[in-house]
């Protein structure tokens, strides 16, 4: 179906691509693997005539082509669902789906009618309980992403890559789209599949090809291979995979408390405490409100009862600024909407969050102490980029994630609220991540971490808080914690 022979691409400072390799058979599923950075997404784009090769060669079906466009790919039978959310927010679910594609009566208006019922058959089909009114703005991020996986369906496409289409659904929502990515490959269907969790490779794909700074390493079957020697193609060293098995060290001491937190409709009577050096893990499936407790602590989202108590004290947090001034910090499951100002370079972001500190009494900036924080940022997170004033927008998302987290650390937030810290980020990436929120917890910093990778939560946390719609339904040490324990608590609806 797909070869790429010899693709290079650069952009100014970077070789992003140098002589890569790609196949893809009719009827396969082709995992594509690498660290942040190695040249995956920016390979696929231009397959899909994002971006234009500077060298190489593409075959389709056997014939030469130059994709030079989107369209282009789209006309070829070639569809991709980006890691990042590409949707129109203020549009229903629907008319996001066939945007351009729109069937009209009457040659003058839209037949809303067929367009949702179309929209409601790929629903059912992949087992999804949405509707096709619904504004994209009001849904969550798993079900933003299922509406991206129904898009590029919809267009009947002969080769459909996926870009981390995981990395927001739960174990069931996973479970369907497998069924569905099986179905395609037996249709004829080529896959391309690239994800940071190595575990799903085995069950979805048959063949892996491993991406390293930029450069092909190799294509393997996937029945031959051992996911440990993925991860040594992948990244070269040792990865660390650690669990963690004790309480925190300071477990008298408590730090920032809530009581009877109360939002009508969303979570109710959430009752919990964070203490000095250790690290919270909340649990829970899609839908269960942890997210919606987390910005509601952080002043982002109203409250209509409880009481929250930082150092003892009781706060009336009414905006994010508030928040940040007691020491509290925030890392939004959406990086890019909530947690970046894309258009600003790494320095600025980097600074965004204690900018009133790098100001004379006359208001200017001193861009001397923004750099020298900036690369000492970039250092000990080890931030890939050019330099400091390439925006933020053109790195990968995994060093996004780093720069969030750097803007923090500039602040020196005492409170740390990471929601999904590792969302789409490679185990490269995770191994410094882990490593960094452990080194925080022994400076005495206290971090909330919302994960919906189990493995994950029980590798981190010091202690586990399980939520279900909207309410807690349980606590675990982490001794006694297990996978089982906390799905069961995740799953116990009154």
């Amino acid at each position: 179906m797909v070869q790429m022979n010899d693709i290079e691409k650069s952009f100014p400072g970077v070789k992003a691509l140098d002589k890569c390799q790609f196949t893809l058979n009719k009827g396969e599923v082709h995992a594509l693997v690498g660290e942040n950075g190695a040249g995956k997404s920016t390979l696929m784009k231009v397959l899909t005539g994002v971006h234009q090769e500077d060298a190489g060669t593409i075959f389709f079906k056997g014939k030469k082509v130059k994709i030079n466009s989107p369209r282009k790919a789209q006309e070829l039978g070639i569809s991709i669902i980006y890691q990042e959310l590409n949707l129109m927010p203020h549009l229903t679910v629907a008319e996001n789906v066939y945007i351009g594609r729109e069937e009209k009566k009457n040659k003058l208006f839209i037949d809303k009618k067929k367009l949702n019922q179309k929209t409601k058959d790929f629903l059912k089909m992949l087992n999804i309980n949405l509707d096709p009114q619904a504004k994209v703005k009001d849904l969550t991020v798993a079900k933003q992403q299922m509406v991206e996986i129904i898009k590029a369906l919809s267009y009947q496409a002969e080769v459909l890559i996926m870009d981390e289409p995981t990395a927001s659904l739960t174990d069931s929502e996973i479970e369907d789209l497998f069924r569905i990515v099986k179905k395609l490959r037996s249709e004829g269907v080529g896959v391309i599949y690239i994800s940071h969790r190595l575990e799903e490779l085995k069950e979805i794909s048959d063949r892996i090809t491993v991406m390293r700074n930029g450069n092909y390493i190799d294509t393997v079957a996937t029945k031959d291979v051992e996911i440990d020697s993925i991860i040594n193609m992948m990244v070269g060293r040792e990865v660390y995979e650690t669990s963690n098995n004790k309480s925190s060290k300071n477990e008298n001491e408590v730090i920032l408390e809530v009581k009877n937190l109360t939002r009508k409709g969303v979570f109710k009577n959430i009752n919990f405490n964070l203490k000095k050096g250790e690290i919270l893990g909340m649990s829970g499936l899609v839908g269960a409100g942890r997210t919606e407790v987390a910005r509601a602590i952080f002043g982002a989202d109203n409250i209509d009862a409880g009481e929250i108590y930082v150092h003892g004290k009781k706060v009336n947090i009414s905006s994010p600024s508030q928040s940040v001034e007691l020491g509290i910090g925030y890392l939004s499951e959406d990086r890019k909407r909530y947690g970046l100002a894309l258009g600003r370079d790494v320095a600025t972001n980097i600074v965004l969050a204690n900018l009133k500190e790098y100001m004379n009494k006359f208001g200017f900036i001193k861009e001397d102490k923004i750099k020298q924080v900036a690369q000492n940022q970039v250092k000990q997170l080890a931030i890939k980029t050019p330099n400091l004033k390439q925006d933020v927008k053109n790195l990968s998302g995994g060093n996004q994630q780093k720069v969030v987290i750097g803007k923090w650390l500039d602040k020196d937030s005492e409170i740390l609220i990471f929601d999904e810290p590792t969302r789409g980020i490679d185990v490269g990436a995770k191994n410094e991540i882990y490593k960094l929120l452990n080194s925080l917890v022994e400076e005495g910093k206290s971090v909330i971490m919302i994960s919906s990778e189990l493995p994950e939560i029980l590798r981190m946390s010091h202690r586990i808080l399980v939520m279900c719609e909207g309410e807690v339904t349980g606590e675990l040490g982490i001794e006694e914690a297990s996978k089982e324990k906390i799905m069961k608590f995740a799953t116990m609806r009154n």
